[in-house]
């Protein structure tokens, strides 16, 4: 069993970086720079080497913790003799405020102390403390101060907070000059309105509120400020299978995933505002040379993302390798560029405009030119074959763009190239059983299918569709939770998919939507308390596995919630 349980993490964000704390109130991730830079707290994925920032109190316990109002900012209650401790975490996040993690504390009916353990570089840097004016230097770069006197031991920094006394620290990337507890009180409301002013139009009042209001946060903490795109996840290598090797660096921009939560978000009430930078960010990132038009993903900054690098830590629960890079990114993947059209597509409906329509031209014709192309798959498998799901949803992109482009030859020539892709997934793209294949000539059928009828490409009782949930149902399905399906799976298996579950969920919604609540509830049992979710869910032991709190699987809860309550509303 994992020491760090993923079900006890809390993010943390300023929508340039993260970090994580657990229940105890021990931050165990933090990359201070931004969301995809090296780790000064990472013992997540190494519990002697990796680092953190803990309380070390007698008798510390855990108690409830919340989130204050839709901001990200963190209240946990902890038990310690003689009473509570009230901690509040947040990274400032607003103009000119100090970029660190900041930590307040109530009084406390007993002493205790603030141990810092940094471990820089992904602990391939000695921490090397030192102070300076009262303050304590880390690897000459990081700065901690706080509201109690500082002591370096070793390679730790101790604040000890005598009973009865309120206490602040912060951790940052620079020196703050002379900074007080009113300082730390103003940084936290200053932060609390930049969140509230950020959250005041895109509000959500219907079935499931919390879990979308859970999520909906989640999204927003895991879109960079700056460049608005909209992270995979904060973290790397958290296995996909406890004890195995598919451990992947998710903290950059996947166009599929950010394409599929930008079309979410583009649904609910607001301005739009959130796709127009995305297609600002993925527009500004488009110049590139190559045979692709873009890389599948990108880093924050709208960079070709660096090739995989192995770090020396000892792996979360011994799960190795811990890298950073993803090899992914050369891939030819047509529906993350599928994802993309798709998303503006729901932006130029709604707002009837067309953005940044030199882009999306070029990934349409793109589309157009090679949707036979063999590709590595919505899973990123490292071969390439005929995968169905990017023809089934490049045609769908192709036959809603081509009404708004204005150049007639080229319409048609979108029209034509999605009518080809669809003759050919009817002649190739189905299993013996007459269900959609996950690759041609091949009987395997992934959960990936059923998004098929919600992108509009079918009919949801449509005999192949049918077909496919039948299989799905029969082969892919344990206690109303969904597992996809890879060419070459790991041994021992994955766990649940909770994406594709919600997926599902979204499916059914069209032909039964008391089903769709029945799977709805089954995958939000694994929700932490705070409501995130990482990739995947064992079933047996209740463990969260993979990358944590991943935006894939919450947008895909809010797509199926979104469908459900309008479908129930007629």
């Amino acid at each position: 069993m994992p020491a760090i349980h993923l079900r006890d993490l809390a993010l943390l964000s300023d929508r340039r970086t993260a970090a994580l704390t657990t229940r105890l109130g021990e931050i165990v991730w933090y990359s201070p720079e931004r969301f995809d830079a090296p780790s000064l707290l990472g013992k997540l994925l190494d519990t002697e080497r990796g680092g953190s920032w803990r309380i070390e109190a007698p008798n510390l316990q855990a108690g409830p913790r919340q989130y204050l109002g839709d901001s990200g900012v963190l209240e946990t209650r902890l038990m310690v003799d003689g009473g509570e401790l009230h901690v509040t975490d947040f990274l400032p996040f607003g103009p000119e405020l100090p970029r660190g993690l900041c930590r307040r504390l109530s009084a406390s009916p007993s002493p205790y102390s603030l141990i810092l353990s940094a471990a820089p570089d992904y602990a391939r840097q000695a921490a090397a403390p030192r102070l300076v004016d009262g303050q304590a230097v880390i690897a000459g770069k990081y700065h901690l101060c706080g509201s109690h006197p500082l002591s370096v031991e070793g390679e730790r920094v101790r604040m000890a907070v005598p009973a009865g006394e309120e206490a602040w620290a912060l951790l940052g990337l620079d020196a703050v000059n002379a900074p007080t507890a009113e300082d730390a009180h103003c940084w936290q409301q200053l932060s609390l309105q930049a969140w509230q002013d950020l959250t005041r139009e895109a509000v959500y009042y219907g079935p499931y509120q919390e879990a979308v209001r859970h999520s909906l946060r989640t999204l927003r903490m895991l879109t960079d400020h700056d460049g608005g795109g909209t992270i995979a996840a904060p973290t790397t290598s958290l296995p996909e299978v406890l004890g195995g090797q598919l451990n992947w660096d998710y903290r950059y921009v996947w166009l599929r995933d950010a394409g599929m939560v930008i079309s979410v978000l583009t649904r609910m009430p607001g301005d739009g505002n959130e796709a127009r930078r995305f297609l600002d960010f993925i527009s500004a990132a488009a110049p590139r040379t190559g045979d692709l038009p873009l890389t599948p993903f990108l880093t924050v900054d709208g960079h070709d993302p660096p090739e995989e690098q192995e770090l020396p830590l000892a792996g979360y629960a011994g799960s190795l390798p811990v890298q950073v890079g993803n090899g992914a990114r050369d891939q030819l993947q047509l529906d993350a560029y599928g994802n993309v059209l798709l998303a503006a597509k729901l932006l130029y409906q709604r707002f009837g405009s067309r953005e940044h329509w030199a882009m999306i031209e070029t990934l349409t014709d793109f589309l157009a030119f090679h949707w036979q192309d063999d590709d590595f798959g919505i899973w990123e498998e490292r071969q390439k074959q005929p995968y169905v799901a990017g023809k089934v949803l490049t045609a769908c992109a192709l036959e809603y763009l081509a009404p708004l482009t204005k150049d007639a030859a080229q319409a048609q020539r979108w029209r034509s190239a999605a009518k080809s892709a669809r003759a050919w997934v009817a002649e190739h793209g189905l299993t013996s059983e007459g269900a959609y294949a996950y690759i041609a000539g091949k009987d395997g059928v992934d959960i990936s299918a059923a998004l098929y009828p919600v992108w509009g490409y079918c009919q949801p009782d449509s005999p192949e569709m049918l077909a496919t949930v039948r299989v799905l149902e029969r082969d892919y399905c344990q206690q109303n939770l969904y597992w996809r399906h890879l060419d070459n799976a790991p041994s021992p298996p994955e766990g649940a998919f909770l994406a594709g579950t919600f997926w599902m969920a979204q499916y059914w919604v069209m032909r039964g939507p008391q089903q769709a609540r029945v799977i709805l509830d089954a995958a939000l049992k694994f929700a932490s308390d705070l409501g995130q979710l990482s990739e995947e869910a064992d079933v047996e032991s209740g463990e969260l596995l993979g990358n944590f709190p991943q935006t894939f699987v919450h947008a895909a809860l809010i797509g199926a919630v979104f469908d459900l309550k309008v479908a129930e509303a007629k």
